[in-house]
């Protein structure tokens, strides 16, 4: 069974099956083993040295057992491909946000995005949630969904021993993504710790961020009827607004296409932040903004698929 068949068998296994709560995700093994290894060598004395090892460690020890799940069956590895996309499940969770709020309850929803993000919800308002619950879906349109893809995709072009890299590196940038989502902070904890994870997720980022920001995610949107201008220019003009190198750059499509504005005063661990401002304000949020940012995600995989196919076929 060729590459190509065994990804698109993935990805639609993605859309119908999510990521049930029930289902044992590897994702879920990894970040035991980072607790692992972090519990371990946290209190030793030279944090940046002693992280660069937990992040380079979970790394490898992630491709390699990728390699030989690929080598042992081409069924383990369609599954586990599968595990790396999180389309439906990044869907999911927004419109479960979405619905919560359209009942009426603040609270809740204010709870349910606590399990998103890593900003502080307790004290939002209605506007404050949907911007919140829209910039995740935008900036994990890439990490969720893109940039394992294009990974697979470049793996599949390159072999160790017959077999494909495809799966060892899809798994190995969701080994880097879990690290940085567990470790990466500029808290008193991680500020030093977790500095390699997050240099090394921005690495990973770099090249998926900005063919989202510049060529997948306009696509989408002018497929939509969102049109393409309006994304792209808030795209040239804002994307570097942002503390992340690589997250203003899907950000600041979704916020054009849409016509809103991210950014702003934001709580993490008890303080407040004045994030820079991405996008035109030419409305205020509105609950319903929240499935347009699901469209445009779901629309930005389905695009991303078929552009990565292309591509590997005329290599």
């Amino acid at each position: 069974m060729n590459f190509i068949l065994k990804i698109w068998i993935a990805y639609l296994l993605d859309l119908v099956l999510s990521d049930p709560y029930w289902f044992p995700h590897p994702v879920r093994f990894i970040g035991k083993y980072i607790t692992f290894i972090e519990n371990r060598i946290y209190s030793l004395k030279n944090k940046r040295v002693y992280g660069g090892l937990l992040t380079f460690t979970v790394i490898l020890t992630t491709g390699i057992l990728s390699y030989h799940i690929a080598k042992a069956s081409q069924f383990l590895e369609i599954f586990f491909l599968y595990t790396t996309l999180a389309t439906k499940s990044l869907g999911a969770e927004g419109i479960k946000v979405y619905k919560i709020l359209k009942s009426g309850d603040l609270k809740k929803a204010q709870k349910e995005l606590s399990y998103l993000v890593s900003r502080d919800t307790g004290e939002m308002d209605e506007i404050q949630v949907v911007r919140s619950t829209m910039e995740t879906i935008a900036e994990n349109s890439v990490d969720g969904v893109i940039a394992p893809m294009f990974y697979a995709f470049l793996g599949s072009l390159m072999t160790i021993g017959g077999i494909s890299l495809a799966l060892p590196l899809a798994m190995g940038y969701k080994a880097v993504n879990t690290l940085d989502s567990m470790v990466g902070y500029k808290n008193d904890r991680y500020i030093d710790f977790g500095m390699v994870s997050a240099k090394v997720d921005d690495f990973f980022n770099f090249i998926p961020a900005r063919l989202s920001g510049l060529l997948i995610i306009p696509i989408a949107t002018f497929i939509l009827g969102m049109g393409i201008k309006r994304p792209l220019k808030v795209f040239f003009r804002d994307r570097k607004n942002h503390s992340s190198p690589n997250s203003g750059h899907s950000e600041a499509v979704f916020a054009g296409a849409i016509g809103v504005q991210f950014g702003g005063k934001t709580k993490y661990f008890g303080k407040y932040f004045e994030k820079p401002t991405i996008g035109d304000k030419l409305k205020e949020f509105q609950c319903d903004d929240i499935k347009k940012c699901y469209r445009i995600m779901f629309m930005t995989s389905f695009v991303g698929m078929i552009l990565f196919t292309i591509f590997t076929q005329l290599l």
